[in-house]
């Protein structure tokens, strides 16, 4: 049974811990996320489907996709979106949402190679328990000349305003929470997640050394975002 009260994960990332922990923020996960964002998660997966550049028709794995709800945001495009996540709590509260969905591992994921015309993992990158074998999988099961965007947060790039991110994350976050997650210490865990990831550039190095080919990026909302898009070369 899922843990739903006071559990969050541990920062080394055991796939259970975390399957656990976003099992019991499903409910209001998406609820949450607009509070604690001020709406701006809606801007921020419009601008990861147009970073993807997708056509009607096109094959699109959305890892990490929790509820669904930016896989329904690609489908919009007329693309073919599959939901992939390892948290059957999140799959379950994104039912509603008629997507194809498929329950998976992003460091084993249940898909042949070279399927998808283009692949995207958004906000879920930093929770996995090894984030480069999963950008080897993505570009495992990417078409030649396919690509992936990866949207995270990041870090800010004007400094005044980073330290007073920085200290948004870690004091007002998990105090927001409270009030409309169904499990705020989870948000503790996911502040500290944001704050232990790789910059900008860091993160582009890694994407590049998982195989990925004229990786860059672009900064969303001074940085607190960026979408990192690469491409498989055929």
């Amino acid at each position: 049974m899922a843990k739903t009260e006071s559990f969050r994960a541990s920062l080394d990332k055991q796939p259970d811990e975390v399957a656990s922990m976003f099992d019991g923020v499903a409910k209001r996960y998406d609820l949450t996320n607009t509070v604690l964002t001020g709406g701006l998660d809606r801007y921020w997966r419009w601008a990861t489907r147009q970073a993807l550049a997708l056509r009607p028709g096109e094959r699109v794995l959305d890892l990490a996709a929790g509820t669904g709800v930016s896989t329904a945001e690609f489908a919009k495009s007329g693309a073919w979106c599959v939901a992939t996540d390892f948290s059957q709590g999140m799959l379950a509260a994104g039912r509603f949402r008629k997507l194809p969905m498929v329950a998976g591992d992003a460091t084993a994921l249940p898909f042949a190679d070279g399927v998808f015309d283009a692949v995207a993992i958004s906000y879920g990158l930093r929770n996995v328990s090894d984030p480069d074998a999963a950008m080897r999988e993505l570009l495992r099961v990417t078409k030649p000349g396919g690509r992936l965007v990866i949207a995270e947060f990041s870090t800010p790039v004007f400094g005044p305003f980073r330290t007073i991110y920085m200290e948004y994350l870690m004091r007002a976050l998990p105090r927001v929470a409270r009030a409309v997650s169904s499990n705020p210490d989870a948000y503790v865990y996911l502040a500290e997640s944001i704050r232990a990831w790789p910059n900008q550039p860091q993160l582009a190095m890694r994407i590049a050394d998982a195989g990925w080919s004229e990786v860059k990026w672009r900064n969303l909302t001074g940085g607190i975002v960026a979408l990192h898009r690469g491409y498989k070369l055929g």
